[in-house]
């Protein structure tokens, strides 16, 4: 019996002191220019420094587009602008290429097949979904953007990526 008892002690501790482990997660909704839905986003924590984006849409233009988080949990269309920067706690360049360090928002190109649709899962490290800076939720929240050209991977602030066609916001 005392042996449970310090495990659980032992792994609420272990919860409290890694929020990341705890299962937190948000379903987001993306929308286009005109307001439409065009998918989901769930973003759920994935070990202690990641967050897994499980990305779900349709009706977008085929290709290769940039996706990144951007700072303020706002979507005001038509151009999403109100979504400010790319989430950049630690004041680093834009890009993975970039030897100076790359934005925590950054995140690797996504394709959308001749249907407009895409289905994948995938992690982004660097960010979390608890109270520290690097969190998702920091600032009320933030937002994720699919732009209409691929990322470079280079070019500061935001890659050549192209115009803002997809937002949604990120709270708790």
């Amino acid at each position: 019996m005392k042996r449970f008892t310090f495990f659980t002690i032992g792994l609420s501790l272990l919860l409290i002191a890694f929020p990341a482990l705890s299962g937190a997660k948000t379903v987001v909704e993306l929308k286009d220019a005109q307001g439409k839905s065009v998918g989901t986003a769930l973003v759920s924590q994935d070990g202690h420094d990641a967050v897994a984006v499980t990305l779900r849409v349709h009706d977008l233009p085929p290709g290769e587009h940039g996706i990144h988080f951007h700072q303020n949990p706002k979507c005001d269309p038509p151009d999403f602008k109100s979504a400010g920067p790319h989430f950049n706690p630690d004041g680093k360049k834009h890009g993975f290429d970039n030897p100076e360090g790359h934005h925590a928002g950054d995140m690797k190109n996504i394709t959308i097949d001749a249907q407009g649709k895409a289905s994948l899962r995938f992690a982004v490290s660097g960010v979390t979904l608890g109270d520290d800076a690097h969190s998702l939720f920091s600032n009320g929240g933030t937002a994720i953007v699919i732009h209409a050209k691929a990322d470079d991977y280079k070019t500061d602030p935001s890659g050549n990526s192209g115009d803002r066609i997809v937002c949604g916001v990120i709270t708790k």
